[in-house]
């Protein structure tokens, strides 16, 4: 690994202190290097907040340090006026030589400009370092504006047998197939989203509250699919924890791809990641319209012997991690 690679490398896992907080804006990391030594480091703040750049400019003590330093970025620095100045104009005013990027950014008002402007006014810019460890890391956000819909993830729990749920259950509520450090961390991949999505059936069955209770964080926009609007305002996904939008016939059109509506339900609404939580018919509707990225599937360590299947899926298996008992497998689509 080239020394380029490395501090890129570094960017990216601090990136990630970000996760969750940044939406919809991209979760960024960048560090300042003098001499073979990382003199300051920064991710993206909260939304509206300072940018990686800012942060990692603002962390340098000896500010006269930056006219000979090198900046590392995971994304191209914007060139826009938003809700805080351009970045690439806080590095020209600090005369940074020399900046590393991981990867171009694919928002229009960006798209290159920010690397334009670096370059003209003397900067030495490189870029393309660890680009696909970036884009991955940048999923979320490129998905967006690549694609014009939200990065979609599949989550299910299904027995040993292969069901998803019990035929009938006693009580309103969810009967679990994983154990409770698989929940917790279910709880943490919510924080994680920008949005949670669930059926009907779902919210009827086990009036769950779609937020996060088990894991410190935000708590995700939630959506539920009720065509015909037939839930009440007591179940637990209406409280004033957070926002909740419904989809019905109001709003989209139920005779036409339905998967495809929300997904462009959610991009004219500026959501850049959604997990889908709802029950097989739900799941198997994104899978059936080839409309998701990747899939988190628990197999728990019980069997039905009966109840509702589980979705089928096809795509390219990246991991298996056993949580105790269970096996969480993750696909992401071919």
């Amino acid at each position: 690994m080239t020394i380029h690679e490395t501090h890129i490398q570094r960017c990216i896992q601090i990136a990630k202190n970000g996760l969750g907080a940044t939406r919809p804006n991209p979760m960024v990391g960048a560090i300042l290097v003098y001499n073979d030594t990382i003199i300051g480091e920064g991710f993206t703040s909260t939304y509206g907040g300072h940018h990686a750049e800012v942060n990692a400019i603002k962390s340098v003590k000896d500010k006269s340090l930056l006219q000979k330093s090198t900046l590392y970025v995971t994304l191209e620095p914007c060139s826009h006026l938003g809700k805080t100045p351009p970045c690439s104009d806080l590095i020209i005013k600090h005369k940074i030589p020399k900046v590393v990027i991981g990867c171009v950014d694919d928002n229009p008002k960006v798209a290159g400009k920010g690397i334009a402007k670096l370059k003209a006014a003397g900067c030495k810019v490189t870029i393309g370092v660890l680009e696909q460890e970036c884009k991955i890391h940048h999923k979320r956000f490129f998905t967006f504006y690549t694609k014009k819909r939200p990065y979609i993830i599949l989550k299910w729990a299904e027995t040993k047998d292969g069901f998803i749920a019990p035929i009938t259950k006693d009580e309103q509520k969810p009967v679990w197939i994983t154990n409770r450090y698989s929940r917790q961390l279910v709880h943490k991949w919510r924080a994680e989203e920008q949005s949670i999505l669930v059926g009907t059936n779902t919210i009827v069955e086990d009036n769950p509250s779609l937020t996060v209770r088990d894991w410190k964080g935000n708590n995700p926009t939630r959506v539920v699919i009720d065509r015909t609007s037939k839930l009440n305002l007591t179940f637990n996904v209406f409280n004033t924890e957070v926002e909740t939008f419904i989809i019905n016939e109001q709003n989209v059109d139920f005779n036409e791809p339905i998967a495809f509506q929300i997904a462009k339900l959610f991009y004219d609404n500026n959501i850049n990641s959604i997990i889908i939580e709802g029950g097989a018919k739900t799941l198997q509707t994104f899978i059936n319209e080839e409309l998701w990225d990747e899939a988190r599937i628990f197999t728990g360590n019980i069997e039905f012997k009966d109840g509702v299947k589980a979705p089928k899926i096809n795509g390219k298996l990246i991991s298996e991690t056993i949580i105790k008992n269970d096996l969480l497998s993750i696909y992401v689509k071919d």
